[in-house]
């Protein structure tokens, strides 16, 4: 009797899924899809049809990066039985997993064949930008671009473009978008990956991003709650703080969260931050016995009074990755998936050890330490976003190489190649420009010397495109040779490419910034710096003659660059963060962008 019954839910659950799996397809008005339906009376069926390991399992979600030293690329048995026997409710995959774009819809398609009949959520972090772990398709040049775009509409072309080339793939969610408000400079691990340092924009610009995901049917994730802009350290490598006031939380760092939650986002992912006013728990780390702050991530205050409470948000809370040092190096694996559910977390990304954890939390439950409701309730969220989003296994699912036919001709077409290069020469930032020297007329006899330490290459033949004689230099760790400083010398025009992803790596005093200081003073001719992924490079060379805040990396942003460089487009993107100067002051305010007809 009891196997009748899970098939009737089971065959009422695909029903669902499949019909509000069309509806979303269809879906193309302005309004987004956050109202689509949701009949609870079969995730209350399907809650009462699973064991208790079940509902654990939907709440873990692993990665398998690498298998014995190797890449995983394709389904290998032994992740097939841990998926089976972990009944697993989803897998998050990277870089080292997606090479092409039929071996991951492969990939992705054997993870769905694996799965029980709830199947999988299928993660990435898709950003754009520096974050981009596909390795085939689209290359959005990033959120600060578009935070230099000022487009609400682009961003969310952008979101969708994303968005369809992930479902395509066999993707169903997105830990995106970044809606961190990067307002210290200092920052190591958010910069590039925020949309800037204003809340409000941050804000519209993330709503109109994640609208383009979730009208692409993936699930969106906003992160990192509550905020992860206003730190100097790595929660990947340390355990970060922010310490403002209550006041000043709702004012910056929770704004966009609060707006995306009124506009529908999907999920929240949280951040492995202290927040002490908000939450002053101190606990004692495993690491050295002392006492610190609670992390959000862990935090009963942030997760059940912030988020649900006092902001009412409904969806699915995932933690950020539970292998970062910001948790690893305080908390067991145990202890720390054990705490995030007792906060009030619905899913555990990337449990240290699977098996462990997994055991750890059912007998946390058997112990009355978690109470099965309390699990009743995250297994309640994530099922009905898998119906919302039409997650549930199809009884019958698609052949394979019909999937891979239809990726080839969604993943990385020429519409969304358009939209890439939009995006990146929409937010191309012209800084500064002493005298007037761009944009660059030059007689084809004169020299352009290019000289950079990353994408040297790519900034070269962008310009080459333009004009024919020019020449490129790497700039390696001795330093300049005498013969490039006598090609310098002869050089008409001097580029320099900077790439800095920190502050230890822009400030004046690293060998890379010497270098090109000593180029500015020994020279009178022309010199134009780009800073190719942070825009507070400038701060290192302040002394350029003209500067070029280029965001992103991607062949399009190159291309981009070079074109406003010879006057064929015209510079239209504004700061979307202030630049300070090295030892104090404002070098350019937020907004600055100065602008030339083509």
């Amino acid at each position: 009797m009891k196997q009748i019954r899970r098939s009737v839910v089971y065959m009422a659950l695909v029903a669902s899924a499949l019909f509000v799996h069309f509806l979303a397809l269809a879906d193309t008005k302005q309004n987004g899809d956050k109202n689509q339906p949701v009949d609870y009376r079969i995730v209350e069926n399907a809650l009462q049809g699973m064991s208790l390991e079940e509902k654990v399992g939907q709440m873990m979600m692993p990665d398998f990066r690498k298998w014995k030293d190797k890449d995983v690329t394709e389904m290998l048995p032994e992740i097939e039985q841990l998926v089976k026997r972990h009944h697993i409710g989803g897998v998050i995959l990277f870089r080292e997993n997606t090479v092409t774009t039929e071996q991951t819809v492969k990939l992705t398609h054997a993870y769905q064949d694996a799965a029980e009949k709830y199947g999988l959520f299928i993660a990435i972090d898709q950003e754009g930008g520096s974050v981009t772990r596909l390795q085939s398709g689209t290359a959005m040049p990033g959120n600060m671009a578009l935070g230099a775009a000022r487009s609400a509409e682009l961003a969310e072309q952008v979101g969708r473009v994303i968005g369809s080339e992930l479902a395509a793939l066999g993707f169903n969610m997105n830990f995106a978008p970044v809606l961190d408000v990067n307002n210290n400079p200092d920052n190591p691990v958010i910069g590039v990956r925020s949309f800037g340092e204003n809340p409000q924009l941050v804000a519209d610009l993330g709503i109109a991003y994640l609208n383009g995901l979730q009208r692409s049917n993936i699930v969106a994730t906003a992160k990192h709650f509550p905020g992860h802009g206003d730190t100097d350290v790595d929660s990947h490598l340390g355990l970060p703080e922010v310490a403002h006031d209550k006041t000043r939380l709702h004012q910056v760092e929770l704004h966009p969260f609060k707006q995306a939650i009124n506009s529908g986002v999907d999920a929240l992912m949280t951040a492995h931050v202290t927040f002490p006013e908000v939450d002053d728990t101190r606990v004692i780390s495993r690491k050295d016995g002392k006492p610190i702050a609670l992390p959000a991530t862990l935090s009963p205050k942030v997760i059940t009074g912030l988020i649900r409470g006092e902001l009412g948000f409904e969806g699915v809370v995932t933690t950020d990755a539970m292998n970062m040092l910001a948790i690893a190096d305080h908390f067991g694996p145990v202890d720390a998936a054990v705490r995030a559910i007792q906060a009030g977390v619905d899913v555990i990304l990337m449990p240290m050890d699977l098996a462990d954890v997994t055991d750890g939390v059912l007998k946390a439950v058997q112990t009355g330490h978690i109470t099965e409701e309390r699990i009743n309730q995250s297994v309640r969220r994530i099922i009905a976003l898998k119906v919302k989003r039409g997650i549930v296994k199809a009884e019958e699912p698609a052949e394979v190489q019909t999937l891979i036919h239809h990726a080839g001709q969604i993943v990385g077409s020429l519409a969304h190649r358009q939209v890439e290069a939009k995006a990146a020469a929409r937010s191309v930032t012209l800084v500064k420009n002493k005298n007037g020297i761009l944009p660059l007329s030059l007689a084809d006899r004169k020299k352009i010397i290019v000289i950079a330490t990353s994408y040297t290459e790519e900034l070269a033949q962008a310009i080459l495109a333009h004009h024919a004689d020019t020449v490129t230099l790497k700039l390696t760790e001795p330093g300049l040779s005498s013969e490039q400083w006598s090609q310098l010398d002869e050089a008409d025009i001097i580029i320099m490419g900077s790439y800095s992803s920190n502050r230890q790596t822009r400030l004046s005093t690293t060998r890379t910034m010497r270098m090109y200081n000593e180029i500015i003073r020994k020279y009178d001719k022309p010199v134009i710096a780009v800073a190719i992924r942070n825009p507070y490079d400038i701060m290192g060379y302040p002394e350029a003659d003209a500067y070029l805040a280029q965001y992103g990396f991607g062949a399009a942003s190159f291309a981009a660059t070079a074109a406003i460089l010879f006057g064929k487009a015209a510079p239209v993107g504004k700061l979307p963060v202030t630049i300070p100067a090295e030892k104090g002051g404002t070098l350019y305010p937020y907004g600055t962008g100065l602008y030339y007809s083509p």
